[in-house]
């Protein structure tokens, strides 16, 4: 009987094994090409060829920047708190692995379809702030404290923000789960069922504050190099720094996923009669990536406070304005309970 259980769960753990794999694999390797996609944008908007060397068309480039981190030395600064200093970047790439665990690619393609699967993702980004203060605070040097805490302040800020304009969603579905929420907005009218129609103006609150939460440019100001140093990984090298610049890629693109499943249908298909798919999904992805690096490249850095002013008396009132809207035309059931069909109990 022992022998029989200890059996079922092995195998379990490998299925499970095999599941996250089937996920992360992809996912890292996908990353290296969204940085290869990321640099060639940049480099294009600006009249340059970007990587073009290592790798037909250099599309190797990031795989030998791999390679360069991985055998580069650690350097450990003098008085820094090494076992904080080597813990940081990990919790911040095992975070941003984790909040994947509950990102739908398809309709059941999904590692762990819990009910509240937008409040998973929300404590989990929530955490990753505590990577970037722990770097901070162990290097032992005032440039990384300062950008750690400006990061810190960054990130509370506009998470707010992305609450709210999140709850004004979840009104409109009845439901946390990513899947309900793809699937109220399936319809005869293809795309224009989707959620970027009834929540227009929180789309683009949405997309901005979710630059400021990946510190992304012009928010990128924790690495501003006009006024710290680096940032708060300024006194990182080799692997620890590509742990975090691989959580930052990371949080990026699952941004681009929540912007997916939340407000352009997912894996839906734009056109009905044409057959729902992974394929949709990632397409829609690249495309919220590109208009992240397109803003990256077009757009000037914003002074601190610029940044600070648009979250809280900007971002703040006007998506709690909208969380009070969607409740009221969802309670008496205007315009049709403003997309409200999944509601509990309708």
């Amino acid at each position: 009987m022992i022998d029989f259980f200890t059996t079922t769960n092995l195998g379990m753990a490998l299925v499970i094994l095999g599941q996250c794999l089937l996920v992360l694999i992809p996912l890292l390797v996908a990353l290296a090409f969204l940085m290869y996609a990321d640099r060639k944008i940049w480099a294009a908007v600006q009249m340059r060829k970007g990587p073009n060397i290592v790798g037909p068309f250099g599309l190797l480039q990031s795989f030998a920047d791999f390679l360069k981190y991985i055998v580069k030395e650690i350097v450990v600064p003098a008085g820094a708190d090494k076992a904080v200093f080597f813990l940081a970047p990990m919790i911040t790439f095992v975070l941003a692995v984790i909040a994947w665990a509950v990102i739908p690619f398809n309709d059941g393609w999904v590692l762990s379809d819990i009910n509240v699967a937008i409040l998973y993702v929300f404590a989990v980004s929530s955490l990753e702030v505590y990577g970037v203060i722990m770097g901070g605070w162990a290097s032992n040097s005032k440039y990384p404290f300062l950008g750690s805490l400006r990061s810190a302040a960054q990130m509370i800020s506009y998470e707010v923000s992305i609450g709210l304009i999140i709850i004004g969603v979840i009104i409109s579905t009845g439901s946390m789960n990513f899947g309900a929420i793809v699937e109220a907005q399936r319809g005869d009218a293809g795309l224009f069922n989707w959620y970027w129609v009834a929540h227009f103006p929180m789309l683009f609150l949405f997309f901005i504050s979710a630059l400021a939460e990946t510190n992304r440019p012009p928010f990128d100001l924790p690495e501003a190099e006009s006024e710290l140093v680096a940032g708060y990984q300024v006194e990182y090298s080799s692997t620890p720094f590509l742990l975090f610049m691989i959580g930052e890629l990371m949080a990026v693109v699952l941004m681009c996923a929540l912007t997916t499943l939340l407000f352009f249908g997912g894996w839906l298909s734009p056109i009905p009669g044409l057959p729902d798919g992974i394929f949709w999904m990632i397409l829609k992805m690249a495309a919220v990536f590109f208009m992240f690096s397109m803003v990256k490249a077009i757009t000037p850095r914003y002074r601190y406070d610029q940044l600070m002013r648009i979250g809280w008396k900007v971002f703040l009132p006007l998506s709690l304005a909208w969380v009070v809207l969607v409740a009221f035309l969802a309670k008496f059931e205007v315009m049709g309970g403003f997309w409200a069909r999944w509601a509990v109990g309708g």
